[in-house]
């Protein structure tokens, strides 16, 4: 799907420039792009949520047997052997760390680094909190999924999504009203909002809803896609309403209401990539496969590259803007193909080996098929 490819990369492109903070910036010539680049990282969780969503209900909806072993096993060859071999060099390579200080490497490698953070002296490859909330939506949903799939409802699932999203806005409000009286001498607003799971799953359940909605009411959603450039311009709408909600990053009315309209925003675009006859499904734009292809290499390398290059050009580059946002993306996108090729690669493909040797067969099961 070539607007889904696209999509992907502009959010990957979009948190680089974000992240951007940790070489000073990139001017004014970006500062436009720069301040809400965080909502990449929320693209990709719609993104997710209407992938895996896709992939999990498919054969629940048909009445088919949804197999965890394969689905578990393709998630742990897609994350795992990247991401332990940037764990590794982050641990090996004091060098290789954007920021002083950093958390233990279990907490990192059982994925609750976003539960139990102390931001403001371990910031070290803090971005791995988003995997920490894509690996519990891994491990929650398909159960959830196959256990909804065997009393499927819509107002059983229409009760479900309300009470996720009302339920996140009173916490999320709940959470700030607390910590904003309080002040307490810590960074509360990324350790205990803008972290934690609990707090960030309106993204994933805008994907999961498209999800549903694709699987269960397909007419409608062939419909519908008549009308995918109207959605993607509505889309468009809603995150500019986003933006202004989020005017003030860290205030009470994006953290409140904002993460939902954001959410919805990013799910019409998303629903509009997915169509072939929209304006940014209707053809490949050059590169962007490719960028799509390696954007969890270079989601994890990134900010590392860029403390890397800022140490050693840093000087020469400041202020360049264009010039200096190149540099940046160039390193980033070698160090994001080397792992790619190295080491996402290969896992993808011994997973496919994994997954084509035969299960064996128990005694019983063997005695009974040639009994029988």
């Amino acid at each position: 799907m070539p607007g889904l490819d696209l999509l992907r990369a502009l959010a990957v492109v979009w948190t680089m420039l974000f992240h951007s903070f940790l070489v000073g910036g990139l001017g004014e010539d970006w500062a436009w792009a720069q301040r809400y680049g965080w909502m990449g990282v929320d693209l990709f969780f719609v993104l997710s949520g209407f992938l895996i969503g896709s992939q999990v209900l498919k054969p629940l909806a048909a009445g088919g047997r949804f197999s965890f072993r394969e689905f578990y096993v393709r998630r742990a060859f897609r994350i795992l052997p990247a991401f332990w071999a940037v764990l590794a060099v982050y641990l090996l390579w004091p060098g290789f760390r954007e920021a002083p200080g950093m958390e233990p490497w279990w907490k990192f490698a059982g994925f609750f680094v976003n539960l139990s953070i102390d931001y403001a002296e371990n910031a070290t490859f803090s971005h791995a909190w988003s995997l920490c909330v894509e690996e519990h939506f891994y491990l929650v949903f398909p159960l959830l999924a196959w256990l909804l799939a065997k009393r499927s409802s819509v107002a059983g699932f229409a009760a479900l999504c309300a009470a996720i999203v009302l339920g996140g806005i009173a916490l999320r409000s709940a959470i700030w009203l607390h910590f904003d009286a309080l002040q307490p001498a810590r960074a509360w607003f990324v350790e205990d909002i803008y972290y934690p799971t609990w707090n960030r799953l309106d993204g994933l359940l805008a994907g999961v809803a498209l999800a549903v909605w694709k699987t269960y009411r397909p007419g409608a959603w062939a419909r519908l896609a008549v009308h995918a450039n109207l959605m993607s311009v509505i889309g468009l709408a809603t995150m500019a309403m986003a933006f202004w909600l989020f005017r003030d990053r860290t205030g009470l009315l994006g953290n409140s209401i904002g993460w939902p309209v954001l959410s919805l925003g990013l799910a019409l675009l998303v629903f509009a990539g997915a169509q072939a006859g929209s304006w940014i499904g209707r053809r490949a734009l050059p590169g962007a496969r490719w960028l799509a292809m390696v954007s969890f290499s270079l989601y994890l390398v990134h900010k590392p590259i860029f403390g890397l290059v800022y140490a050693h050009a840093g000087d020469a580059l400041e202020g360049r803007g264009y010039a200096a946002f190149a540099v940046y993306g160039i390193a980033s996108l070698l160090a994001a193909a080397v792992l790619h090729y190295l080491v996402e690669r290969p896992g993808l493909r011994l997973r496919e080996r994994i997954l084509a040797r035969p299960r064996s067969v128990s005694l019983p099961s063997a005695i009974e098929s040639t009994t029988s």
